[in-house]
This record gives structure tokens, C-alpha cells and sequence, in this order.
């Protein structure tokens, strides 16, 4: 697989900038916030945050499937292919997982960035588009859909589960899918909202000039 394009660098301190006039500056300007925001929440950043949300849903769902089994008795045979189940299981839970945190870095990461180029001026027409409120409205809803489904699976399963016919691996399946969804929710709308806010707090000062 082969490495995603680096971030753009941060603006140059100060005493190194160089930019001939306020227009080539605010040029740059607009142009690593533009790329920032469209790396952000793009389509191309909703889709692959929630491919690896489902391939977390999809290992826990291996490494769930197999602690169900196991729950009913545990047989030389079973234990054979419980094993290489189990690894496959653990390799895609925690693979996914890796990369969702490698995901949510980058999105700091990136923020600082538009934190810094930001600073630099003050740009009203430009950053009047970096709200960007249909892309940010697309990962609420998303992601509050998510969080709002995989909360009530948490709190439901182990509420509806009646002794002698749910075990326990059941349960601790079930809580655990819910809370896999309700986290992946929660950073969808950290997310949406943070660049909503920082976006506003960008556009405000310029109108009050």
C-alpha cells in the first residue's frame, strides 16, 4: 500500500518568510487551508473513516463469534481452529484500530496546521468557504446516527439479556459492538464540530473589520 501524500509544512517563522506582497501571501494562504479542510472532511475522509470503523466491527465480530462458541464447551477439535480464528480475528481488530488512531493523529495534526496559516491574515472572501457546512453536516449526521445506535445497543443488550439463555460472551459481544460504534460517533462529531467552530471563529473577526 502505498504512503499518503504528506501534510503541507507550517509556515515559515516570521523572519524567513519571503512572500513579495500581502497577495502571494494570502494566496498560500488559502491554498494549504483549502487542501487542510478538503483532507479533513472531504468524501474521500468520510468513506475511509468508516471502512475502518467496519473493519473494527469486523474483528470484533471474528474474536466475538468465536468467544460464543467457546461459551458452549470447549472440545481438543474446537480448540484446533479457535486458534488461527482467533489470530485472524485479533490481526483485523487490531490493525483497524491502529489506523483509526493513526487517523485521528493526523486530523490534530492537521488542525494545528490550519491553526497556523490561519494566523497569518485575515482573509474574509477566501475563508468564507472554509466552513465548508455541507461536508461538516454530512459527518454529524453520520456520526451521530452511529453514536446514538451503537449507545443504545451498549445499554439495550445487556438490559434485554435473560439468565439460562443469553451467556455472557453474548452480552460482552453485543456492549462491545455498541461501544466500537458509539466512540467512532463521538470522534465523527468532535470532529464536524471543531472545524465548524474553528471555521466561525476564523470568519467572525474578519466581519467585525
Amino acid at each position: 500500500m502505498s504512503r499518503r501524500t504528506p501534510l503541507p509544512p507550517p509556515p515559515p517563522p516570521e523572519h524567513l518568510r519571503s512572500w513579495p506582497d500581502r497577495a502571494a501571501l494570502l494566496a498560500d494562504r488559502a491554498r494549504a487551508l483549502t487542501y487542510l479542510g478538503g483532507r479533513s472532511l472531504g468524501p474521500a475522509a468520510l468513506v475511509r473513516f468508516w471502512l475502518l470503523v467496519v473493519g473494527v466491527q469486523f474483528g470484533w465480530f471474528l474474536v466475538g463469534e468465536l468467544l460464543v462458541s467457546l461459551a458452549d464447551g470447549v472440545d481438543p477439535l474446537g480448540v484446533v481452529f479457535a486458534v488461527p480464528f482467533l489470530a485472524i480475528g485479533l490481526g483485523v481488530l487490531v490493525t483497524a484500530v491502529v489506523f483509526l488512531g493513526l487517523s485521528v493523529r493526523e486530523e490534530r495534526a492537521m488542525r494545528g496546521l490550519m491553526t497556523q496559516w490561519a494566523a497569518l491574515d485575515l482573509d474574509p472572501r477566501a475563508d468564507a468557504g472554509l466552513r465548508m457546512a455541507g461536508r461538516s453536516l454530512s459527518w454529524l449526521l453520520t456520526s451521530f446516527v452511529a453514536g446514538a445506535t451503537g449507545l443504545a445497543i451498549a445499554f439495550v443488550v445487556p438490559a434485554m439479556a435473560e439468565r439460562g439463555e443469553d451467556t455472557y460472551a453474548e452480552v460482552a459481544y453485543g456492549m462491545g459492538a455498541g461501544t466500537v460504534l458509539w466512540i467512532a460517533g463521538l470522534i465523527g462529531v468532535v470532529r464536524a464540530v471543531g472545524h465548524y467552530r474553528w471555521a466561525v471563529r476564523l470568519i467572525l473577526p474578519a466581519k467585525a473589520r
